[in-house]
């Protein structure tokens, strides 16, 4: 979206269609206020701001003689030029919703790009060798494509598996990164001569076989909290110039996890220049709780404490997003510590059960809709736990959408009502009801918002296509 910085000169023609005209004019003279611009409004023939096209405007568009700059509603996201050289005057292509209209005056902190990180995501293959080859190769090509930069073979500890090599080579020879989580040495010993370049984990046991497979390793304790293990396994391994990552083990909640993270910190402190590994997979598998807040808390200790490396997983069904999550967690977190701040709007990615803020209507701008509404089109908003229904000479509102629409089927309208059209009312009052249990926007013929989450669709032109079809029969 283009930022404007007002100017004396300048005069904003704000352009809406009748429905928005209230609320429009509200927003625009607190900004005008606020900023000190010159402007006027103009109210298109058509009820639905969503439905101007560029070149409707074309013909039906006047503005001011001292025009500077037309603000179009967000849906008109074609043919500007066209009409900024009909008009002869600047075209800006503003918000969806005009209540976002502070947005176009820089009221926006958030970066345009998130582009830095500084932790590897490892994405873990649980018991890959109880999976065909080419499902761990789906598996693994899915999560590079989700921010993954290295994929970790875990094997059955029950079985070795004499094919690991396979595995391993299979995804190298497509330029992914692999490690091995073993503690058989046999199967570490196979996978580093077919490509892989990490084993996951050694500790005093298997420390003698690292040597000899010439890759970096993870190091743990023998136990959790067994600090002495822990430090002979990393004398042991830095004396013959092993590389090595640190991982302290991450205990899951009611196995002592604020110890274990005290003892991340204490790790740190005592080997500041080695890297560090936490496997966040044990307390996001082990939670019953949506994964990511959990994993973007990990992430965000993980920067501060320099932990350069995570492992996770998606076995359960709660963490089916983890790696996503995981990669869109490293870039807030990089770059809230970079530059001293919360990280707070600078995306809306994670922000996946309720949205950020929601933008209501006053009780008397709900009453204005009602009013200017002439056409017959049902229109849904959902604010303060209740639903509205409204179309011409039809004012109905309830917090239950089946109450809602049985007190419509009493009206003399519900003979037009055909099934296509109750079910799209019915789509639309089950999303609406949706938005008012988690707090969410409602927006009619739009998807609600689930951060990263939220599907891909055409929604100016879905509105246009129920727009025409669902339209109750003039009596």
């Amino acid at each position: 979206m283009t930022r404007i910085q007002p100017e004396p000169h300048h005069h904003y023609h704000f352009v809406t269609g009748r429905l928005a005209e209230s609320i429009l004019r509200e927003t625009v003279a607190s900004l005008a206020s606020r900023y000190g611009f010159h402007f006027s409004i103009g109210i298109m023939p058509i009820s639905v701001a969503a439905l101007m096209t560029t070149h409707w405007l074309r013909r039906h568009l006047q503005v001011p003689p001292e025009t500077t700059h037309v603000i179009l509603p967000g849906y008109c996201d074609s043919g500007l030029a066209e009409l900024a050289e009909s008009l002869r005057v600047q075209v800006i292509l503003g918000p969806k919703d005009c209540r976002n209209l502070s947005e176009l005056f820089g009221v926006v902190s958030a970066p345009s790009e998130l582009s830095e990180h500084s932790i590897e995501i490892l994405a873990e293959i649980n018991h890959a060798p109880r999976q065909s080859l080419q499902h761990v190769i789906d598996i693994a090509q899915r999560w590079v494509s989700q921010g993954a930069d290295r994929i970790d073979i875990g094997c059955d500890p029950a079985e070795r598996c004499l094919r690991i090599g396979d595995y391993c080579a299979a995804l190298v020879d497509l330029g992914i990164p692999v490690s091995i989580d073993t503690f058989d040495p046999w199967e570490a010993a196979e996978a580093t001569r077919r490509g892989a370049s990490l084993v996951l984990s050694v500790h005093s046991q298997n420390a003698v076989a690292a040597v000899d497979w010439g890759c970096e390793v993870v190091v743990i304790p023998d136990s959790p909290g067994d600090d002495e293990s822990f430090e002979k396994t990393i004398n042991f391994l830095t004396e013959r110039g092993i590389p090595i990552r640190l991982d302290p083990i991450l205990e899951p909640i009611g196995a002592g996890l604020m110890n274990s993270l005290m003892r991340y910190a204490a790790t740190r402190n005592k080997y500041p220049q080695l890297p560090m590994m936490m496997g966040i997979g044990n307390l996001t598998e082990l939670t019953d709780v949506d994964s990511a807040g959990i994993n973007f808390i990990l992430l965000a200790i993980c920067q501060e404490l320099r932990i350069t490396s995570v492992l996770t997983t998606e076995v359960i069904n709660w963490a089916r997003s983890s790696v996503k999550e995981c990669e869109i967690a490293r870039r807030l977190v990089h770059y809230s510590l970079r530059h001293g701040i919360p990280p707070k709007r600078l995306s809306n990615d994670l922000v996946m059960l309720r949205d950020a803020k929601l933008l209501t209507h006053s009780e008397e701008t709900l009453q204005s809709f009602a009013e200017v509404m002439k056409d017959n089109n049902y229109r849904l908003f959902a604010q303060n736990e209740e639903l509205h229904l409204m179309a011409s000479g039809i004012h109905l509102r309830d917090r239950d959408p089946f109450r809602l629409f049985q007190r419509l089927m009493e009206l003399e309208a519900s003979e037009n009502v055909d099934p296509g059209h109750a079910f799209y009312l019915g789509f639309e009052m089950a999303k609406a009801s949706l938005a008012l249990l988690l707090g969410k926007q409602y927006e009619q013929d739009q998807p609600l918002r689930w951060g990263f989450l939220t599907p891909d669709t055409d929604d100016h032109q879905r509105l246009k296509r129920v727009s025409k079809r669902h339209r109750r029969r003039k009596p």
